[in-house]
């Protein structure tokens, strides 16, 4: 009756099949879960950012860009960004790989030297 409520996963494992309920997620290899992932997916890229932070999202991979002026402004700007997903992926019960989670800090080498 619907597309999100009374899914079934199965699985056949030695001879058998295994079944289990599915309560929440987009259906994987359908048409039109690509599009639903699209529509959740814009709330968190319309979330208010500060202006010194740029947010892309490339599938269901996402980049938080964020400037300053030290190392700690850096830093702290982007806990905050993160503390908004992170609250974001709560609300909408969605599940982040923190082992597929990564952090890069890249310096201007011109500033540095001046």
């Amino acid at each position: 009756m619907s597309y999100f409520n009374e899914r079934t996963a199965y699985i056949t494992l030695n001879n058998g099949i295994m079944q289990r309920k599915i309560g929440k997620g987009c259906p994987l290899g359908s048409d039109s879960g690509p599009g639903f992932w699209t529509l959740q997916y814009n709330s968190l890229l319309n979330l208010e950012y500060t202006k010194n932070t740029k947010v892309i999202a490339y599938a269901d991979d996402l980049m938080i860009l964020v400037k300053g002026t030290t190392q700690v402004e850096v830093e702290n700007y982007a806990n905050i960004e993160t503390h908004k997903v992170v609250k974001w992926a709560k609300n909408n019960k969605i599940d982040f790989n923190d082992k597929k989670s990564k952090t890069m800090i890249l310096r201007n080498n011109e500033e540095q030297t001046q």
